[in-house]
């Protein structure tokens, strides 16, 4: 049986309904990692990962021993303490130069993890890009150029495409989360995908040399005058500029992915069938009848209603004799 913790007062007693499953989940938090030895260009980019995911974020500067795709117990625990969904680690070594992990959890256990090798190179910051910022906590547009990222088989393509998408979503179940502000539309991530030669043949690659290169660019959204009712849209380079190479892939169990994909039921009105609402607000039903056969209908039974003598002889009168035994003729009453 999994252990209850009881409240000892009512401060407790708010956290842990706070943590505890809904209907409508919290936004997910990400917690920004680094370990033993992280080069400073991981660290650079972390902060502009940061910066990208603020409010719902928190990052750690201290050094952790952690090694995520040898044992992933460290990132369980920092995920409960901290009540994070999205965990980001950053590390650097001989083999596997400016890595950077993504993970993501259900239950405060690892869900699936991804590690992208960043190219020290072509790595710009954000500081460098000498334009306007964002304003901090409006939801980007998301744009995924590639033929990688349609994969119908899952793969580590189809993986960083669900991922990103959840790094960036934000905050997308408060109220009015479903309608959209023009005026809050104002930057944009681009991420592009290389068209690797034997892209679906396997595993990924453990060289980061010859993995397939994952581009995510960040881009402001300018609106100028065209002397039309549209206006012209520019979009301008604001940075980060980030070049992967993906390495090393643990996809989701089954079992555990079913789970966690699963809706809940709690507070969904289920449809009744053929019934409707009309635009006045009225109910209206359908009813589906059967074939009817008019002639064992149960009318009432009425004086005027009732078959004559003259009738029933009449309907006697067209067949034979031989047919129509005695028993069927009609029998005339006898006066008294």
């Amino acid at each position: 049986m999994l252990r209850q913790i009881k409240p000892r007062n009512a401060r407790s007693k708010r956290a842990l309904e706070k943590k505890s499953p809904k209907a409508i989940e919290n936004p997910k938090t990400a917690l920004f990692l680094r370990g033993t030895t992280c080069s400073q260009v991981v660290q650079d980019a972390l902060g502009d990962l940061h910066s990208l995911r603020q409010p719902l974020a928190k990052k750690f500067t201290k050094k952790n021993p952690i090694h995520p795709f040898e044992d992933a117990s460290s990132l369980e625990f920092f995920s409960e303490k901290n009540d994070a969904s999205i965990l980001v680690f950053g590390s650097s070594s001989k083999k596997r130069p400016h890595a950077i992990t993504l993970t993501r959890t259900f239950g405060h256990k690892v869900l699936d993890m991804l590690e992208l090798n960043l190219d020290a190179d072509s790595y710009r910051r954000i500081s460098q890009f000498k334009t306007k910022k964002f304003a901090v906590g409006l939801r980007p547009m998301l744009v995924f150029a590639g033929t990688a990222f349609e994969s119908p088989v899952t793969n580590e393509w189809t993986l960083a495409k669900s991922m990103l998408v959840d790094f960036f979503r934000g905050d997308s179940a408060s109220a009015g989360a479903d309608k959209i502000d023009v005026e809050g539309l104002q930057y944009v991530v681009v991420v592009s995908a290389d068209e690797p030669s034997g892209l679906g043949h396997g595993a990924p690659s453990d060289d980061p040399a010859t993995a397939p290169v994952l581009r995510l660019r960040v881009y402001l959204i300018r609106t100028k005058r065209s002397g039309q009712r549209l206006p012209r849209v520019e979009v301008e380079e604001m940075g980060p500029r980030m070049d992967f190479r993906v390495g090393r892939v643990r996809q989701p169990d089954e079992a555990m992915l079913k789970e966690a994909m699963r809706k809940s039921k709690v507070g969904v009105e289920k449809t009744k069938k053929n019934i409707e609402v009309s635009a006045m607000g009225d109910k209206l039903g359908r009813i589906h009848l059967g074939k009817q056969d008019l002639k064992e209908l149960q009318t009432r039974k009425m004086k005027g209603l009732k078959r004559s003598r003259a009738e029933e002889e009449d309907e006697f009168e067209g067949i034979e004799d031989d047919v129509v035994s005695e028993d069927e003729r009609p029998k005339r009453k006898r006066k008294d």
